[in-house]
């Protein structure tokens, strides 16, 4: 092509197009909850079924999800229904755990005690109800226990201060668990957000995750994501949204960024985490 050709044609060129990620977010300006926003952030997740890529079983997808601000009402509603008490302050997440039972046995009393150890109360447990007949043949080869959380803070915590403590538990967990038991993954812990994630089809969402139905369940913000699988293979725990964020691009030098970011971590300071250094994550290798 001559260079008039190519300046009359434009810059863009239809060979560097690539797929990637699909995501969006609703809203309510007033901030007022309603199980109506969460339906139509469902609704909108499954009209991104093309962002993502389709197994051979037509029923495993490369992962999708919902982070929503926390549906107080419905968390509280719950945990009132399992017999849970939850404080003013308090937080909640699901919790990916080892179908061996004794490996999340494990799983649970090391997160208890992380918990603990950083001052805060485990108001209780609870077994998440999920219908296995929305997942497909490869995404049932390493479903996951899910099971949900509840974490009461002591009296009288700033919600700052609460978040990094769960923050610091969290991590300390991963790091003594993940070591014997890679299963284990905690998609969201927090007083502020919640998740909703897994391996598979946005459609079928919340015919997995049968809370999702509950006309309890209300919010004022929800950001859904339709995960396309790029530089790693499709699994529970990188279905999107993060806890803070989603992604919506394709990388292709993740783990450059990975190793760039682990050589800078003697840098990384804050005055809100005292002892920062060992709650880093360091990169496996392969990842």
């Amino acid at each position: 092509m001559t260079l008039m050709n190519t300046l009359s044609a434009g810059l863009y060129r239809p060979e560097f197009e690539r797929d990637n990620c699909g995501f969006g977010l609703i809203a309510h300006m007033d901030d007022k909850p309603s199980h109506w926003l969460a339906e139509t952030a469902i609704e909108s997740l499954a009209r991104l079924t093309h962002r993502g890529a389709m197994a051979a079983d037509g029923m495993t997808g490369d992962g999708c999800g919902l982070l929503m601000k926390r549906p107080d009402r419905f968390l509280r509603a719950i945990a009132g229904d399992a017999g849970i008490n939850l404080g003013a302050l308090y937080a909640s997440g699901i919790i990916f755990l080892n179908q061996n039972p004794a490996l999340a046995a494990t799983a649970r009393d090391g997160l208890t005690a992380a918990i603990r150890n950083q001052g805060l109360e485990l108001a209780g447990w609870r077994q998440v109800p999920t219908d296995s007949r929305a997942c497909g043949d490869e995404a049932l080869k390493t479903l996951p226990l899910i099971n949900q959380i509840f974490v009461n803070a002591a009296q009288g915590t700033e919600g700052d201060v609460f978040e990094r403590q769960l923050f610091v538990a969290r991590r300390r967990a991963e790091q003594a668990i993940n070591a014997q038991d890679e299963s284990f993954y905690v998609p969201s812990l927090s007083a502020r957000v919640f998740s909703f994630k897994g391996l598979v089809l946005p459609k079928n969402l919340p015919a997995f995750y049968r809370d999702l139905e509950n006309p309890r369940l209300a919010t004022s913000v929800c950001l859904f994501h339709q995960r396309f699988s790029t530089n790693t293979w499709p699994q529970w725990r990188l279905a999107q949204p993060f806890r803070l964020l989603a992604h919506n691009a394709e990388i292709n030098t993740i783990r450059g960024n990975r190793l760039w970011a682990q050589a800078r971590t003697p840098d990384l300071a804050s005055p809100a985490l005292a002892h920062m250094a060992p709650l880093v994550r360091r990169v496996r290798h392969g990842s």
